[in-house]
């Protein structure tokens, strides 16, 4: 079942692996997710987005993969909650990695939800579509 979500909501999907960003993408528009969203392959390209123009507004969603070049997912989210602006900033890990030590930091450093990339394509497309659902029409953001 597709969900109308506002279209002006906007998501910021920070990955470096161009196949599960088509999923990501794919499973977003499958699930009804009509937000606009937006693709760094980086931290610094992140960091950049988020703090580079203060008068853009801010993503309602970032989507944040652990193991990123030039600057981790954790590095990131932490300059996320030091800063007053994006303190309350919907932050969901999704990443590969099921390290407990991974998933413990990620909470300890602010995330919101830690979800690992099911390997299969039909599992990853049904947790994006979810993750969009649940943050952009279910959860009462903070802000």
């Amino acid at each position: 079942m597709a969900v109308n979500i506002d279209r002006e909501r906007l998501i910021l999907l920070v990955e470096d692996n161009e196949a599960d960003e088509e999923l990501a993408l794919r499973a977003l528009r499958k699930g009804g997710v009509r937000s606009r969203v937006t693709v760094v392959r980086d931290g610094e390209e992140a960091i950049q987005f988020l703090f580079g123009d203060e008068a853009s507004p801010l993503p309602d969603l970032v989507l944040l993969d652990l193991k990123l070049p030039r600057l981790s997912g954790h590095d990131v989210l932490r300059r996320v909650r030091a800063d007053a602006r994006t303190e309350m900033l919907p932050v969901v890990i999704l990443t590969s990695s099921s390290e407990h030590e991974d998933v413990r930091r990620s909470y300890k450093v602010g995330a919101n939800s830690y979800v690992r990339k099911p390997i299969e394509s039909e599992q990853f497309t049904a947790a994006v579509r979810q993750l969009g659902l649940y943050w952009l029409t279910i959860n009462e953001p903070a802000f």
